[in-house]
């Protein structure tokens, strides 16, 4: 099979110095649009890597995220938002960025190209066969990204990835592959669109789907999540309040009393 980096090809848009805000702006929306369809059409293989995660997880695994730039920020970012959304332990699910946390703000030159520091990054958090290491690269040939989903393999962890290229070096490596061929960027080459939004859609659903099957969900509410500020505290006492059909003041007194929106329904309703 011939590997192509679409995500490398030619803009279908020409001159784009010489459009409107409005025309520029249309455009870009136009080619947003299609992501959501090249997602679809990866859902085979997305659901085939999801137990896998899960099944590992059960086990006292964890789950971790590889990636060089945007494809590594966007890892990142999942990762972090897991812990106050499922009130799961904040190194349940791991984000780790080629360059290291100075990366995610600001480029480190050639981080991307290393063949070794992957597996070491991996390796300073113990990384066991219980693990599942999910490699992310648009291109699908960061070599960061892919020693990293070879060393995994050759110890017997899990791996998967995220890439926006058909038949890569990077899908061909990872024991379960999700490729979302998104085509050329509005802008030449700029994959923080795009494939950038396709990572961030296949990323929702990786761990979305694997919460809710851990019991992380209860109904369609986040009864796990951490009460870290007034807001998600007033959404909280409203969900006990859906659940018993008690007044404002008394559920928030039973989220203060037992710290969660499941604690506080499970012993409401078992007194």
């Amino acid at each position: 099979m011939t590997f192509t980096k679409t995500t490398e090809q030619a803009s279908k848009y020409e001159h784009l110095e010489k459009m409107s805000v409005h025309e520029l702006l249309s455009n870009i929306n136009q080619e947003d649009k299609t992501v959501p369809y090249a997602v679809e059409k990866a859902l085979p293989q997305i659901e085939a890597l999801i137990p896998q995660i899960v099944d590992k997880l059960k086990l006292g695994g964890r789950l971790f995220y590889i990636g060089a730039g945007t494809s590594g920020r966007l890892g990142v970012v999942d990762a972090s938002e897991c812990p106050p959304t499922f009130g799961v332990p904040f190194d349940l699910v791991n984000g780790i960025i080629a360059g290291g946390d100075t990366a995610i703000r600001r480029a480190v030159e050639n981080a991307e190209d290393s063949t070794t520091n992957a597996w070491i990054d991996l390796q300073n958090h113990n990384i066991h066969s219980n693990d599942v290491v999910i490699g992310i690269a648009a291109s699908g040939t960061t070599p960061y990204v892919i020693s990293g989903l070879e060393a995994c393999n050759a110890n017997n962890i899990v791996t998967g990835c995220i890439t926006c290229n058909a038949g890569s070096p990077l899908a061909l490596t990872a024991q379960f592959p999700i490729e979302v061929v998104v085509g050329p960027e509005f802008v030449t080459g700029s994959s923080r669109m795009k494939a950038g939004t396709a990572q961030k859609l296949v990323l929702n659903m990786i761990s979305t789907a694997a919460m809710i099957q851990l019991g992380k969900v209860r109904g369609n509410k986040m009864v796990d999540m951490q009460l870290s500020n007034v807001k998600l505290v007033d959404r909280g006492v409203k969900m006990i309040m859906d659940e018993i059909s008690v007044s404002y003041e008394e559920a928030s007194e039973l989220l203060k009393k037992y710290g969660s929106v499941r604690n506080a329904v499970d012993n409401y309703n078992n007194k």
